[in-house]
């Protein structure tokens, strides 16, 4: 992740201070790597931090390095994106999810 970036790299060692203690929406794109598909999502996810910084915490969890977090909400297929408003999950989307899917599920949830 470059320096730059709006989006936060969340582990399980804080997921729960900074996405489960958070309030108002945040979306977590759980993903490896190695995952193509995580990789094809990566700049939808990059853009989306960037246009909605203020408004909805964007972040990532690597499930490779952070399995234990992924074990608890089981996210059992990549990407997954999970939605929380005011620290609790609301639903979630899992494969590559057009932009317009993610912004109409976050008014949603809102």
């Amino acid at each position: 992740m470059d320096a730059v970036s709006n989006v936060l790299a969340v582990t399980d060692q804080d997921f729960e201070q900074v996405v489960e203690a958070g309030a108002g929406l945040a979306v977590v794109d759980f993903g490896a790597d190695w995952c193509s598909a995580c990789r094809a999502m990566a700049p939808v996810v990059e853009d989306l931090a960037r246009d909605l910084a203020g408004s909805v915490m964007v972040a990532t969890l690597d499930v490779d390095a952070n399995p234990a977090t992924a074990a608890r909400f089981g996210v059992r297929s990549i990407p997954a994106f999970l939605f929380f408003r005011d620290g609790e999950l609301v639903t979630r989307k899992v494969g590559i999810v057009p932009r317009a899917d993610i912004e109409a599920t976050l008014a949603q949830i809102a």
